[in-house]
């Protein structure tokens, strides 16, 4: 399910797994869904934020911003997505003078449940950037923008998901030269409307391992579209920035971070820390304490842990004590349950040749997805790792890895697979129902389970 990320200003955590410095090489829309899911990783990943080499910046002239950060946002069927009217842009610098991260708070409909949503500018040797899924184009985001001193040479949609797709057409508006780049098989739901409806005109399609792509000299780019799992077939498209040994993403693989990103705001963190209804009912039977939430770091943390859970199981086992489950999804890089179950489980073979594609051919040693941490320092055996449950749906037959790569990935992706059977019972239960009612197929690459 996709579920978003604006605030005070302080001290930056966003790169709570950050790189090394001895690292950096390089010197409007109403009708769409998605069904999104997370990785993470454990192995091979190394964290330390004093390494991190990061510029947070805000563009806003005043203390609060607000005239910067202004931007309506109501759309979105069946959970709009907020914040409606503010949204805070923070900017990082993940390689020195090439490459940065730009997030902004994105929440689900009027619950309090957040996360971040990133969009990542690469400058080409041209001299012009190139822009992986944008985000809402505030004025202070676009300030941010400029202050890089290049011009916005391609605006890059690498999936069909509403969250990201809603913003190309007011972004691209801001830099009209620019040509824009879309993921294959565009659909939305429950109408299924042409790009045109929401605003984007003029389109190119990104294709698997493009050689006439116009950057492919410094990025490369492989398809994942697979045949439809239910309302409509799941398409992402992932990059490797050739210099910087990066892999871009967008749901495919996660890393939850033990301290929420800082573009969520106090307000969002402490609404989720309060014992509204969801935790009443999801307590384990436990009674709920009805009392004022107080603004401290411990209610902080308890509000990002049950967002994360909520975004990732949507019916957690325990909001009332998140701390156990938490701790179990955090601080490594996964696929997301939702995703997993959902959508990955259903085309295993599809898969498989995505990532085994990506792991022979990309040397990367750090990947960005669209949400949660970034840039993580993860190897292509991290990354095999997070989906080793396909090899339990494909059998032996279908591995074609080296036997070491194999041996690692297999005992690693246990961990990484693991998700706490209580916190999944929710997710089951819907796939189940979605079976029954033909929104979700019942076979996995065409056989029956």
């Amino acid at each position: 399910m996709a579920a978003a990320v604006g605030v005070q200003p302080r001290t930056s955590s966003l790169f709570h797994f950050p790189i090394s410095s001895k690292d950096y090489l390089c010197n409007s829309s109403i009708y769409s869904s998605s069904i999104k899911g997370t990785v993470q990783l454990r192995v091979g990943i190394r964290h330390r934020r004093s390494d991190i080499r990061s510029v947070v910046a805000a563009a806003a002239t005043n203390s609060s911003g607000v005239g910067e950060r202004f931007y309506v946002n109501i759309t979105g069927f069946p959970f709009p997505l907020g914040p409606f009217l503010n949204r805070r842009t923070l900017r990082s610098e993940a390689v020195k003078d090439c490459m940065w991260l730009f997030e902004q708070e994105q929440a689900l409909g009027f619950s309090s449940v957040s996360t971040n949503i990133r969009m990542t500018v690469i400058k080409l040797k041209s001299g012009g950037l190139w822009v992986h899924a944008p985000i809402a184009p505030t004025k202070e985001c676009i300030q941010l923008l400029k202050e890089l001193g290049a011009p916005v040479e391609y605006i890059v949609l690498p999936t069909f998901a509403y969250e990201h797709k809603i913003f190309v057409s007011p972004f691209s508006r801001k830099f009209p030269r620019a040509q824009i780049w879309v993921a294959p098989r565009q659909w939305s739901w429950p109408l299924n409307l042409p790009l045109e409806f929401f605003g984007i005109f003029n389109a190119k399609t990104l294709k698997d391992e493009d050689s006439s792509a116009p950057w492919v000299e410094e990025i490369e780019q492989k398809v994942l579209s697979s045949p439809e799992v239910g309302i409509g077939p799941y398409v992402e498209v992932a990059f490797y920035h050739k210099r910087s040994r990066t892999l871009l993403v967008t749901d495919a693989v996660i890393f939850v971070p033990r301290q929420p990103p800082d573009c969520i705001s106090k307000e969002s963190l402490l609404a989720s820390a309060k014992n509204g209804l969801a935790v009443k009912i999801l307590s384990k039977g436990k009674k709920v304490p009805d009392e004022p939430v107080i603004d401290n770091k411990v209610n902080r943390q308890k509000g990002w842990e049950r967002m994360v859970l909520q975004i990732l199981f949507l019916g957690p086992s325990n909001l009332l004590e998140p701390n156990a489950s938490f701790a179990q999804m955090s601080q490594k890089l996964i696929v997301s349950p939702i995703v997993k179950t959902l959508v990955f489980s259903k085309v295993p073979e599809k898969v498989r040749d995505w990532i085994d594609r990506i792991a022979r051919d990309w040397r990367f040693n750090r990947i960005i997805p669209a949400h949660f941490a970034a840039p993580i320092r993860a190897s292509r055996s991290d990354f095999l790792a997070a989906f080793a449950f396909l090899d339990d749906l494909l059998g032996e037959r279908y591995v074609a890895r080296p036997s070491l790569s194999l041996l690692f990935a297999s005992i690693m992706g246990k961990a990484s697979s693991y998700f706490p059977p209580d916190d999944m019972k929710t997710l089951s239960s819907l796939d189940q129902f979605l079976v029954s009612v033909g929104a979700v197929k019942k076979t996995v690459s065409g056989r029956k389970r």
